[in-house]
């Protein structure tokens, strides 16, 4: 853990590893919004530079909206490939949420332009791609640069895609919440309904 210092504050920033090993062109990978109560999940496969490094890079949990947007350009441009994929509301609930996350991750990698020869994912789950070897690392957004890297091209994509969808369905506040089964979301569930892209597979919660 690197301690930057300015005038005002101190923070922590996570030294993250460049890949889990160093022969194979190696792509991280990661999903976002699976979760959630409504819109689809994402998924996001990045291959870095080996010698990359961007102090603000982590886990896109642990990142201000802001900052996350503001890393997009730079791993889109700085990367050697990347790739976003999504499944469905109506995909989701036709198999599950898993098989549709994994799916994303399936899609994302087929874009990639040079192909990953190894694989590395944050979690614990995982199907095998096309005879290539992985690795699943759990909380591995915040220990590997290119899952961190994924995780943000993941969120953003889907973050942006649920604020188009508040404008269908702005009762459900998807703007704020991004789908995620808040007491807001709970309420206007509780009012309004489900709509189209509801998971309906999902055990939505009313309100408490």
């Amino acid at each position: 853990m690197l301690l930057l210092i300015n005038s005002k504050r101190r923070y922590k920033v996570p030294l993250l590893l460049n890949y889990y090993q160093s022969e194979l062109l190696e792509a991280g990978c990661d999903e976002a919004g699976r979760g959630c109560y409504a819109g689809p999940v994402f998924a996001a496969a990045v291959i870095l530079p080996k010698k990359f490094h961007h102090p603000l890079l982590n886990d896109s949990k642990q990142l201000t909206e802001k900052q996350r947007d503001q890393l997009v350009p730079i791993i889109k441009q700085e990367s050697i490939a990347w790739a976003v994929a999504q499944q469905s509301a109506a995909e989701i609930d036709a198999s599950n949420i898993l098989k549709a996350a994994i799916k994303c991750m399936h899609l994302s990698l087929d874009q990639l332009k040079p192909k990953a020869k190894f694989i590395a994912i944050d979690g614990n789950r995982f199907y095998a791609y096309k005879k290539i070897p992985y690795q699943t690392i759990i909380k591995g957004d915040g220990k590997y640069a290119h899952i961190a890297a994924a995780s943000i091209l993941a969120k953003t994509a889907r973050d942006h895609w649920m604020q188009q969808l508040h404008e269908q369905y702005p009762q459900y506040g998807w703007d704020k919440n991004k789908g995620y089964g808040t007491a807001v979301h709970r309420a206007a569930i509780a009012r309004y309904g489900l709509c189209f892209e509801h998971r309906k597979s999902f055990k939505i919660l009313p309100p408490q």
